[in-house]
């Protein structure tokens, strides 16, 4: 269970990751259509490919693996590992309310993008936790 835990934990950094380069593509491909003269209205169809892929990986499948984290941590026997999962979770839940307001209030956005550095950095140590090899305290006696 600890390398299940650790792989979970693994794929919601790395998703994270993958939705960094998403979203850059999907604004990139949107920068490159309008400087070539392309209008974006209601009734346009642009590429959204990124945008697309961003947005369905941050609503479901990063949303999935931080709860399988969260199941599987009780299960994991890894120190802390609950706690950890936790933060992973109510990071993801943070990230996805962050989003919502971010499209009223732009400028949230940018503490959206913050937290997905918090949500990758703190996924990442939760697997790195599941690596280490816990070895108890030797105990020392004095005579």
């Amino acid at each position: 269970m600890k390398a299940a835990y650790r792989v979970l934990a693994g794929l919601v950094a790395i998703g994270v990751v993958l939705q960094a380069m998403f979203i850059a593509w999907g604004f990139f491909t949107v920068d490159k259509d309008v400087d070539g003269g392309a209008v974006i209205a209601k009734n346009s169809t642009p590429d959204v490919t990124g945008l697309s892929l961003h947005g369905a990986f941050g609503m479901t499948l990063i949303p999935i693996v931080a709860l399988l984290l969260l199941i599987v941590s009780f299960f994991a026997k890894v120190d802390g590992g609950i706690k950890w999962a936790l933060f992973v979770v109510g990071l993801v839940v943070l990230q996805i309310a962050l989003a919502f307001v971010s499209f009223g209030a732009p400028v949230v956005g940018l503490l959206h993008g913050l937290n997905a550095f918090a949500l990758a950095a703190v996924a990442s140590l939760a697997s790195r936790r599941a690596s280490r090899v816990h070895t108890p305290a030797t105990e020392t006696t004095t005579v």
